[in-house]
C-alpha cells in the first residue's frame, strides 16, 4: 500500500513517514519545506534503510499534484501539510485560510480526478476551545478560540460534505492534543525553522543557550500550580495512532464514511510540571519567568481516549519522563552533529 503524506518532512509527517515504512508501507512526501528541512528525508533513510519519494511544493499546486498522482499510484493520504501557529493565525487569518482551508479543497479535487477516495486528516484539540467539561470527548462542543482552529473545523465539514456527497470517499479525522517528545533513534524530532510556539521546542532553545529564559504566559490559572494543563503524548505515539487509523480505513465498513478521533494519553501535566520533569531528565535548570496569559489559550485541556482505544484499539505508552528525555537526546544530537 502507498500513502502520500502532505506535510512529509514536518515534525508529524516525518516521524508517521517513519511508522509506516517500518510496517512495510510505500511512501511519497511532499512539503514546501516552510517550516522543515529535506534534511530530514536523508535522516529518514538512515533510520529506515529504506527509499522515499520527495516532491518539494505546496498543496496549492494543482499541477504539482497532478505529476505525483500520475506517477505514483497512490492509496491512502494522510494529510498533515497546514500552518499551525496560533498567534500567527490570529494575525495573518486570510494567510491560514488560503493555506490551510484552499490547499484541502485543491488536494482533494485532485484526488477525486485520480480516484483516490481514502484520507487521514491531521486535525487538532483546538476544535473544542474551553472545555465544556473534563476530558473531552468527541461528541464535545466545538469552538474555536482562533483562526487556526476554526480552519480545522472548516476542513472537517468539508471532508465529512464530501464522504456524504460521494460515498467512494472514506475519510477519518484524528484530533491530536500536544505531542512532545522525539523519535528513539534522536534523528528526527521537532525542529520549528522559525520562532517556536510551543512549550518543549522553547524549553529546547534555552536548554541550548539560544535563549536566556522561558517564558510561560500565565500563572493565574484556576490549577494545581497556576500554569496551564496540557494533555501531551509521546510523537511516537501519535505516530502509531496514524498507523492504527490507516489500518482502520482500509477496512472502513458501515453507515458512515467520516469518522473523528482524539489521539492523547487522557492525562493533563502543568507547565511547571513538564518543565520540572525535563529538568529531571535533562540535568538542566532552566530559567523561567512568567508573563501575560496568551491571547488563544485555555486553561485545561485534556481527552478522553475510550473511543480510540475501543475502535482503532490504540493508546498512548510513553510517559512524560520519555517524552522529555528523547527531546533532550535529539536537541542534543543536533548540536553535536
Amino acid at each position: 500500500m502507498k500513502v502520500l503524506i502532505t506535510g512529509g518532512t514536518g515534525y508529524i509527517g516525518s516521524h508517521c513517514t517513519v511508522a509506516l515504512l517500518e510496517k512495510n508501507f510505500d511512501v511519497v512526501l511532499l512539503d514546501n519545506l516552510s517550516n522543515s528541512y529535506k534534511q530530514v528525508c536523508k535522516n529518514i533513510r538512515e533510520i529506515t534503510k529504506k527509499d522515499i519519494s520527495f516532491f518539494e511544493g505546496d498543496i496549492n499546486n494543482s499541477q504539482l499534484l497532478t505529476q505525483i498522482f500520475s506517477s505514483h499510484k497512490i492509496d491512502i493520504v494522510l494529510h498533515c501539510a497546514g500552518l499551525k501557529a496560533v498567534s500567527e493565525s490570529v494575525q495573518e487569518p486570510q494567510k491560514y485560510y488560503q493555506n490551510n482551508v484552499e490547499g484541502t479543497q485543491c488536494l482533494l479535487k485532485a484526488m477525486q480526478i485520480h480516484g483516490i477516495f481514502k484520507l487521514v486528516f491531521s486535525s487538532s484539540a483546538t476544535v473544542y476551545g474551553n472545555p465544556k467539561y473534563l476530558p473531552m470527548d468527541e461528541y464535545h462542543p466545538l469552538n474555536p478560540l482562533h483562526p487556526y482552529g476554526e480552519n480545522k473545523i472548516f476542513i472537517e465539514k468539508i471532508l465529512e460534505e464530501q464522504t456524504v456527497k460521494d460515498s467512494s470517499w472514506r475519510v477519518l479525522s484524528l484530533r491530536y492534543f500536544n505531542p512532545i517528545g522525539a523519535h528513539h533513534t534522536h534523528l528526527i524530532g521537532e525542529s520549528p525553522s522559525g520562532h517556536p510556539n510551543n512549550l518543549l521546542p522553547y524549553i529546547m532553545e534555552v536548554a541550548a543557550g539560544k535563549k536566556s529564559r522561558l517564558k510561560i504566559f500565565g500563572n493565574d490559572y484556576a490549577t494545581l500550580d497556576g500554569t496551564g494543563l496540557r494533555d501531551y503524548l509521546h510523537i511516537d505515539d501519535l505516530a502509531e495512532g496514524h498507523i492504527a487509523a490507516i489500518c482502520y480505513l482500509s477496512n472502513m465498513q458501515g453507515n458512515s464514511n467520516f469518522d473523528v478521533f482524539n489521539l492523547g494519553t487522557g492525562l493533563a501535566y502543568s507547565v511547571l510540571q513538564v518543565l520540572k520533569t525535563f529538568e529531571s531528565a535533562s540535568g538542566l535548570k532552566i530559567p523561567y519567568t512568567f508573563s501575560e496569559r496568551r491571547a488563544g489559550d485555555v486553561q485545561s485541556s485534556y481527552a478522553d481516549i475510550a473511543k480510540a482505544k475501543s475502535i482503532l484499539n490504540w493508546e498512548a505508552r510513553r510517559s512524560l519522563d520519555e517524552m522529555c528525555l528523547s527531546a533532550w537526546k535529539y536537541q542534543q544530537n543536533i548540536y553535536t552533529s
